[in-house]
């Protein structure tokens, strides 16, 4: 079974990772896999940081390990509203028997504090200010490879994030629940008019949009999975589930600036392509107003 993971994990983590990225990661899920993940002795969890909660963490056969470390922007890693939609749906399957646990290496606690708010997540999450779990662990630096599928012994059995990854979230969600999803689609082909859009300078605290057209170049229908992004200030649109071949399709990615300097941006389309995945990058210089 152990072996069996270990290939499943490599097979959907490949399948969106271009050439030079691979031997990462099948080194990182071979480094990882099966790997003891050890927790600090003394742990407090909070409320949106400054609440203390009585919460232990409970055992189960399994439960999700989120480490968040300090660098970049916190709330563009998070995405905490699809969390709460992974959360929600795993909750209705499992009984509420899958615990997420999230850990901050926090250094700003008021940005913290208001991520959680203003998501309105509620969850306890636990604020690790001396990096104790990093410490113990020595997570990769790659915020890929920061979230694990951990089973009742602690022992990593996925790793990678469900969030950013469509291909390790059906995982996830076969592993935790024992179904897997027998929908097999005749592969097609999408040609987009090209991968990389420059959105030129945008000016903090604005949105811009892009409007990008993709075309079914296969002879199978495509049928739309969904999209990811890299970050919850982009964010991809479409009024089509599916293209038949020869049809183009129009989605718009919208990316708000957050923060100034440049930037790089991705979104991932899925579906019943190649690797399962198509990836658009988008780059620019967000200044001040």
């Amino acid at each position: 079974m152990k072996s069996l993971l270990y290939l499943l994990s490599i097979l959907f983590l490949l399948t969106s990772c271009k050439e030079n990225k691979k031997e990462e990661v099948a080194r990182l899920v071979q480094e990882w896999q099966g790997k003891e993940i050890v927790f600090p002795k003394n742990i407090t969890f909070t409320q949106f940081v400054t609440d203390t909660v009585d919460y232990q963490i409970p055992q189960s056969d399994y439960k999700v390990l989120i480490y968040v470390d300090s660098t970049g922007c916190t709330s563009c890693k998070l995405q905490l509203p699809k969390w709460k939609e992974l959360i929600a749906y795993t909750d209705s399957v499992t009984g509420n028997n899958i615990p997420f646990l999230f850990f901050f290496q926090s250094k700003d606690d008021k940005e913290l504090r208001y991520i959680l708010k203003r998501d309105n997540f509620n969850r306890p999450v636990c604020i690790d200010r001396n990096n104790e779990l990093d410490k113990l662990n020595h997570f990769p630096q790659n915020i890929t490879f920061q979230t694990f599928l951990l089973d009742k012994d602690n022992r990593v059995v996925v790793i990678g994030n469900p969030i950013h990854n469509l291909a390790v979230k059906d995982l996830y969600l076969k592993q935790i629940t024992g179904i897997q999803n027998k929908e097999t689609l005749t592969v097609t082909t999408l040609e987009p008019e090209k991968t990389e859009y420059d959105l030129g300078t945008v000016l903090n605290g604005t949105t811009k949009e892009q409007t990008v057209t993709i075309r079914n170049v296969g002879t199978n229908v495509f049928k739309l999975k969904d999209f990811t992004t890299s970050c919850d200030c982009t964010e991809a649109t479409c009024e089509w589930k599916e293209l038949q071949p020869g049809e183009n399709g129009i989605i718009t990615v919208s990316y708000k600036a957050e923060q100034p300097g440049d930037f790089l941006r991705t979104v991932d389309i899925y579906g019943n392509i190649p690797n399962k995945s198509l990836t658009l990058n988008f780059i620019g210089t967000v200044i001040e107003k």
